[in-house]
């Protein structure tokens, strides 16, 4: 199983690198689906693995553009995810300070009286405020270093394409 996964990463590593994102976006999603809604940071987080999906689908579609490119731009997307991330956990321990923005999520009706009701009792989620750790490491944190780890994988790929 190891081996096949260790083939799969070096015979085609721009779809693993879009399987990955997908995972990753997919776990964000999972998590809000048990009670832990995200942030504006966590959302901002999570638009560069839809680049990155949207990357790799036109990369393995179009033959014609060099893998090698494919991989440096998936670096750099996961790069800039890692960014937001490593922003966000800052934030999170008060090193320097957040957006002014939250975020919590909104059912809208055509009664006014029901949309302001259930704006009123949306969870107003702050950037600040660690939702959810795991051995005191925050949701930012892992995300941080997943991504790293993945824009390490795309350069070490893209040296060998």
């Amino acid at each position: 199983m190891i081996q096949r996964l260790i083939s799969f990463t070096d015979e085609q590593p721009v779809l693993f690198a879009g399987v990955a994102a997908v995972f990753m976006l997919g776990a964000a999603f999972t998590f809000q689906m048990f009670g832990y809604p995200p942030c504006e940071l966590c959302w901002w987080q999570r638009y560069p693995y839809m680049v990155a999906m949207a990357v790799s689908l036109v990369g393995i579609a179009v033959k014609a553009l060099p893998q090698k490119f494919i991989l440096l731009l998936l670096a750099a997307i996961f790069l800039g995810d890692a960014g937001i991330a490593g922003f966000h956990a800052g934030v999170e321990q008060r090193w320097w300070e957040g957006l002014d923005t939250c975020s919590g999520f909104v059912k809208y009706t055509d009664n006014i009286n029901d949309t302001l009701k259930a704006i009123m009792d949306a969870p107003v989620v702050k950037c600040d405020e660690i939702a959810w750790s795991l051995f005191g490491i925050s949701m930012a944190v892992y995300n941080m270093l997943i991504v790293l780890g993945m824009a390490f994988f795309c350069v070490k790929k893209a040296q060998k394409a």
